[in-house]
């Protein structure tokens, strides 16, 4: 998690070379595109370009994951933008001066050196080519699936890796092609990389057209919705940490300059938005909730107003921000039969301005019996393990549905347990209804078989990739949305000597653990989103399980309780939880945000 801070901080390190003090003062009382050019001349005098070779060296002062901050292994290997997991164990790692790449078609095997303004744009010319504040350590595989692509928010992935950066269609409004999209946890650092390679370059980039966030110009540079998007990024998303302003120490000592967005947050501002929009939209008007069917409620609202123009509205549910829409017109889905839903809207314009809430509107869902979704939760364990040659198989899972699989055998396992192995086929989950849920399964190379990728797809869209590994790999997807039945076909073997041992494969969901007769106004809880502690209002006193899952589908805390009750929830994480809560056989669920 990033934090806020005032001002800017400087770290000293014995034996290196240290920002001056008066670094900036030229550009003291400046604003607007002279800013900018002020900026280019302070952080051009003294950069001293130390070629490309050379940046494999330097990203050992720069890029190395030796933070304390909780989440990270602080363990000396590489800090990778793409592929880091802030929040837990990373997928892989690098040590500095080994796997450098080298040939790759997987994730995993070896890293190289990203250029987040895309070398297609400037060719090899220097010191572009080898500025250390813009070319980044990455891994090779993702850095190929990012290319030469803008920066952006994606609508529909068609590629994820490991950690969460993706792939895919462009949901900024401005812009529609595909974009890359890295996690919140770097977006800024990327934002600044960006606004520092436009101000140090400014004189040359307004040749740079290939770059579709680039517009033609020397001063500005960047689209409009470049532009709103990285001070978005870099102010809201991903503000300067303490780690980031270390990077930066320890690449002025590295070249001779500083990026000024790190140690001046505020000077983004004065050259982009020297005069911030500071009015909010009108609250909307006129919610209305209808058509309810058993899983979704139809919402409409008259548009808000806004001095220079809204750009999308935040959708909540009881209180509980759900999602965002860009339109007057939002369809809900994933809610659980026969429960009553109270939503309001806010406006929001381009500045992050927000309008107060709108009127709120209830609607009740149908319970015509289509029913909420149905999770599975199923592995191997009851195979028939003495299948050794490569045929069709079809077995009953854990959970009673019927898996399939062609061109597999069963005589291998994985991690000790009981798996199937695929050759050059596919693997088929039981169909199950829709929901919101998340795909897992455990992979392994194994015998012998070229480098290459598995497809996952859902109802016929491809929603992520499994990458051949020699080590026993997890691979979890998210916020799988589909309607009706769940068929998930995991093909793509590119030849028969390409042999993968599959293990604990699931589609879980989450939008609706299950649910039954349940009169919800009894139940409430409250504060939501929560610190610590968490109030269940039970109304009647009657013994309840209470249950409450992560975003992937781990059960996180079980209580029972029998009257109105605190759970103390200090130490779950930050991030949106799903609270089951069972009487007797009814059972009915809500969403919970921890702060």
């Amino acid at each position: 998690m990033k934090h806020f801070y005032l001002l800017f901080i400087f770290i000293t390190s014995i034996g290196f070379a240290q920002i001056p003090a008066n670094y900036y003062d030229s550009a003291n009382g400046l604003s607007g595109f002279e800013l900018k050019t002020q900026l280019k001349t302070i952080i051009t005098n003294g950069h001293n370009d130390q070629g490309y070779g050379s940046l494999y060296d330097g990203y050992i002062t720069t890029h190395t994951d030796n933070i304390s901050q909780s989440g990270y292994e602080n363990d000396g290997t590489i800090l990778l933008y793409y592929t880091e997991n802030p929040n837990g164990t990373d997928p892989y790692t690098y040590n500095h001066g080994s796997n450098q790449c080298g040939n790759y078609n997987a994730e995993g095997v070896c890293y190289n050196r990203e250029h987040t303004i895309p070398q297609s744009s400037f060719g090899s010319a220097s010191p572009m080519q080898n500025d250390i504040h813009h070319v980044v350590p990455s891994d090779g595989f993702a850095n190929g699936q990012r290319g030469s692509l803008p920066f952006g928010t994606v609508g529909s992935a068609n590629w994820t890796s490991l950690n969460g950066s993706k792939r895919g269609n462009s949901n900024v409004s401005g812009y529609s092609g595909n974009v890359f999209e890295p996690i919140d946890e770097f977006k800024g650092d990327i934002a600044r990389s960006i606004l520092y390679f436009v101000t140090r370059y400014e004189d040359t980039v307004d040749g740079y057209t290939s770059f579709d966030m680039f517009n033609g110009t020397e001063n500005q540079a960047l689209e409009d919705w470049a532009v709103d998007m990285l001070l978005d990024w870099h102010y809201n998303i991903d503000p300067v940490d303490q780690s980031e302003i270390n990077r930066n120490n320890a690449a002025y000592n590295y070249q001779g300059n500083a990026n000024p967005f790190v140690d001046h947050p505020e000077y983004a501002n004065l050259i982009w938005n020297p005069t911030p929009d500071t009015e909010a939209p009108s609250d909307p008007t006129n919610l209305v909730a209808s058509n309810p069917t058993d899983n979704s409620i139809v919402l409409t609202w008259t548009a808000s107003t806004d001095n220079i123009g809204v750009a999308s509205y935040d959708v909540y549910i009881d209180e509980s921000f759900m999602f965002n829409s860009v339109n007057t017109t939002a369809i809900v889905t994933g809610l659980v039969p026969d429960t009553n839903y109270c939503f309001t809207v806010k406006a929001k314009d381009a500045a992050g301005n927000e309008s107060g809430f709108s009127n709120e509107a209830c609607e009740t869902t149908t319970n015509s019996g289509t029913g909420s979704p149905d999770c599975l939760t199923e592995t191997f364990t009851n195979l028939d393990t003495s299948i050794s040659s490569y045929s069709d198989v079809t077995w009953t899972g854990d959970e009673g549905g019927i898996w399939s699989a062609t061109d597999a055998r069963t005589d291998q396992d994985l991690n000790g347990t009981s798996a199937i192995t695929v050759r050059n086929g596919a693997l088929n989950l039981p169909t199950t209804s829709g929901g919101i849920g998340i795909l897992t399964v455990t992979t392994k190379r194994v015998f012998s078989g070229s480098s290459g990728t598995f497809n996952l797809n859902v109802n016929g869209d491809l929603v992520g990739t499994i990458a051949y590994d020699d080590t026993s790999q997890t691979i979890v997807i998210p916020n799988i949305n589909v309607e009706n039945n769940v068929s998930v076909v995991i093909d793509g073997n590119s030849g028969s000597g390409n042999r993968v041992v599959f293990d604990d494969l699931s589609y879980t969901c989450y939008s609706s653990l299950g649910a039954g007769e349940f009169n919800t106004s009894n139940v409430k809880l409250h504060p939501n989103p929560v610190k610590n502690n968490l109030t269940i209002d039970l109304g009647p006193n009657i013994d309840t399980s209470i249950e409450i899952y992560d975003i992937l589908g781990k059960r996180v805390l079980k209580n029972t309780i029998h009257k109105t009750s605190a759970l103390n929830l200090q130490n779950l994480k930050s991030g949106i939880y799903i609270v089951k809560i069972t009487q007797g056989n009814s059972t009915i669920t809500k969403k919970l945000i921890k702060q």
